[in-house]
């Protein structure tokens, strides 16, 4: 699970079951139409703030977005393939305080999707968990809130009403209220929403200090008014998180020693690194391999195969990603720490890492190392180049990253999609052994990758600290 940085916009995320009017909850608080915020099937919203409302689909494969409309979906080009995010600015006052998200419902989402719903809870800082009156958490739903119980981000439960109003959820008594058998009256969205409570801190009893709001009248009113007071004490302790000038930040920093054979160990540690990130990503794709055929066979059969690889690609790659970040953040701090001395003060970690960016945009490796990767039709990988198309990649875009490398982005294109919901494509053991050969191009393609990367890496790292022992300081 992703930490909240200062960098990072100030988010709530939405999540929860079907039917349990998530839509409808968000559209209140934002004072706008419901409509407003439709996406397609297995898609993100994400709502900022902007002087101009406008709507624009992120779709892997492109480097641009497209306008979407959903009450007028020929607006704009046809899309082979739903977007992994679209994005809506408004100028309503919630948006100005911070950013709403609308996440898939919980249920359609499984294991992969809960891991990419995990991350950007942790950079957005707050979970807005919508249930109805008549559901109850499921195993999906209390597994999610058992990883984010402990954790420093802030949970807020709004509970709606259900088909037949606010009666007891299952596995309580329904009350009514009526007070005619002499006894007093009993307001049943209270008893609703404790009874909710209760059953929750049965299973995940670290999330006892979380807020719960009933829907009813007034409810939405006193939900906005919390979450933008939220956002405002927020943005004070995130402001606090970094001192204006950090340690070591400015000035000559004096080379300390000069270790024998640096380089030669610098290329041993590289080859290391990138070897147990290759392995790890293979046992990842071998167990995805088996949730995949499963799924094909008792589950979402070949239809629901592109979105069911979708979810599953979306989560490799944000561990690909920490896998990368994790390595390379322990070369550069081991190298540079034989010159420098150890521990690095963060305003010297820093300048090395921003000297090495540099160092890759030197070497012309940076637009080569930016790469989106596609998943196609024929089972094989095609990329494209650059920042942008990564960025149609991410259902949840954050701070600009501040790793040395970056990140790794895989996604279906249109074209699998396409197929496979084409009516005559509904061999399960086409599926199969299709899913077999592309998660084994996927291995592949990550494996050079991978190598690539470290070694640009090792490139760039080797030349920045080869001058600073030159020269006796770091000078960047």
């Amino acid at each position: 699970m992703s930490a909240t940085d200062a960098q990072e916009p100030i988010a709530v995320v939405a999540a929860g079951p079907a039917n349990a009017g998530r839509s409808a909850v968000l559209a209140t608080l934002l004072e706008i139409d419901s409509g407003m915020l439709a996406v397609p099937d297995g898609s993100w919203l994400v709502v900022r703030h902007s002087a101009t409302p406008t709507r624009a689909a992120y779709v892997p494969g492109y480097r641009t977005p497209h306008a979407y409309r959903p009450d007028l979906p020929t607006a704009g080009p046809a899309l082979a393939r739903p977007p992994r995010r679209v994005e809506l600015s408004l100028p309503q006052p919630l948006a100005r305080r911070l950013v709403l998200v609308n996440t898939p419902d919980i249920d359609t989402l499984g294991s992969a999707g809960c891991g990419v719903l995990l991350d950007a809870v942790g950079r957005a800082g707050a979970l807005l968990f919508v249930i109805a009156a008549d559901q109850s958490f499921g195993a999906a739903e209390l597994d999610l809130l058992s990883d984010i119980a402990g954790t420093p981000v802030e949970v807020f439960f709004a509970v709606t009403p259900g088909v037949d109003g606010w009666a007891a959820g299952e596995g309580t008594v329904a009350v009514r209220g009526s007070g005619e058998s002499g006894g007093p009256a009993v307001d049943p969205v209270t008893v609703t929403v404790e009874a909710h409570r209760a059953a929750l801190l049965v299973a995940v009893p670290g999330l006892a200090d979380a807020r719960w709001f009933p829907l009813a009248t007034g409810g939405a009113a006193e939900v906005r008014r919390t979450l933008a007071n939220w956002a405002s004490d927020e943005a004070l302790r995130r402001g606090s998180l970094e001192p204006p000038e950090l340690p070591g930040e400015r000035g000559r920093v004096p080379v300390l020693a000069a270790p024998e054979e640096w380089s030669e160990q610098l290329d041993r540690q590289v080859r290391t690194a990138a070897r147990r990130i290759r392995q790890h990503l293979a046992l990842e794709l071998a167990n995805m391999h088996m949730r995949v055929v499963q799924e094909i066979v008792f589950g979402v059969g070949c239809a629901g195969l592109p979105q069911l690889l979708d979810r599953e690609m979306a989560a490799l790659s944000l561990l690909a990603t920490a896998q990368c970040d994790h390595h390379a953040g322990e070369l550069v701090d081991e190298a540079a720490g034989r010159l420098f001395g150890t521990p690095l003060p963060e305003g010297v970690r820093r300048r090395i890492d921003k000297a090495v960016r540099w160092g890759l945009v030197d070497e012309a490796n940076a637009q080569e190392l930016a790469r989106a990767f596609l998943v196609t039709n024929s089972a094989g990988v095609a990329s494209l180049n650059g920042a942008e198309a990564i960025d149609m990649l991410s259902a949840y875009p954050g701070a600009p990253r501040s790793a040395v490398l970056p990140p790794v982005a895989v996604a279906l294109s249109g074209g699998c999609w396409q197929h496979w919901r084409a009516p005559g494509n509904n061999d399960p053991s086409a599926a199969r052994a299709w899913a077999q050969r592309a998660l084994r191009e996927i291995e592949l393609e990550l494996s050079r990758e991978v190598a690539r990367r470290f070694e640009a890496l090792r490139v760039s790292l080797s030349a920045v600290l080869s001058d600073a022992a030159e020269h006796g300081i770091l000078l960047a």
